[in-house]
């Protein structure tokens, strides 16, 4: 058994930290010992775990768990990448949410990572032509979640979406790696066009509760939008813009406004 521990802290320690969280929290409350073990200790890896739950949170009368599990599984196993990017996610949130002490709790109760993973399943399905099915995966991941991600949009890793409610993100739009967003964020477009026009959002940007960024322009990396904010026009990087229009009022700040999630405008300088 020591010997089967070891290889699996070697092999996977984000994987092995959830499972000896989940032995924890099933000792400290006893009546969600079937919810953790279901969802976590009857799993062998996070990509399985993360089958389950997308398949438990997505079925329905119109598409069964046992498919959506299946479909999933075939994801994950495809594309070991999937699994990589969810670990980076897990982290993120873990690292940058003041309310997260465990990996544990995005993969149980955070919707926003579990929308984020579902989105990934629905994005592979596009990529790989099966359209329908992944407009299925769009349409229950608004009406489970509340985040409305189209799955033509490409999101990189190390995403953090908190609270993570009327999130709307476009078909064109691109977000970079270590993001963060908090709730009511918009990535739209501005008109009827049917090609590129949603924004594309570098690396170690963060955008604040209810900012809408609009049509085919450019966020540069480690910029921050402030909350309320309503952006037309393309950010440098390493900016503060705020305000209806949005306006450059300063730096942002620090090297990595995402990681740090200071919103304040008077960190700007």
């Amino acid at each position: 058994m020591t010997n089967t521990r070891t290889k699996l802290v070697e092999v996977d320690p984000v994987w092995a930290r959830i499972c000896d969280e989940a032995t924890e929290a099933v000792q400290n409350e006893p009546l969600m010992g079937g919810l953790i073990h279901s969802s976590v200790l009857h799993h062998s890896a996070l990509e399985r775990a993360l089958a389950y739950r997308i398949s438990l949170k997505l079925a329905s009368g119109e598409m069964s768990e046992q498919i959506l599990r299946e479909i999933s599984d075939e994801a994950y196993e495809a594309s070991p990448q999937l699994g990589q990017m969810a670990r980076a996610d897990l982290v993120a949130v873990f690292e940058r949410d003041p309310a997260c002490h465990r990996l544990l709790q995005p993969l149980l109760y955070f919707k926003g990572f579990q929308a984020v993973q579902a989105y990934r399943i629905g994005h592979w399905l596009w990529n790989n032509g099966r359209r329908d099915m992944a407009f299925f995966f769009q349409m229950r991941i608004s009406e489970m979640f509340g985040i409305d991600i189209h799955p033509g949009a490409k999101i990189g890793q190390g995403i953090m979406i908190d609270h993570a409610h009327s999130i709307v993100i476009g078909e064109t739009a691109v977000v970079g790696n270590n993001v963060s967003m908090l709730h009511s964020v918009t990535l739209g477009g501005t008109g009827k066009e049917d090609d590129d026009r949603h924004p594309k959002i570098g690396n170690g940007v963060l955008i604040g509760a209810g900012a809408k960024i609009l049509g085919n322009i450019d966020v540069g990396d480690c910029s921050r939008v402030a909350a309320g904010s309503v952006v037309l026009h393309d950010v440098p990087a390493r900016k503060t813009v705020a305000g209806v229009p949005a306006k450059i009022v300063g730096d942002s700040g620090c090297d990595q406004p995402s990681m740090t999630m200071d919103q304040l405008l008077n960190g700007a300088s």
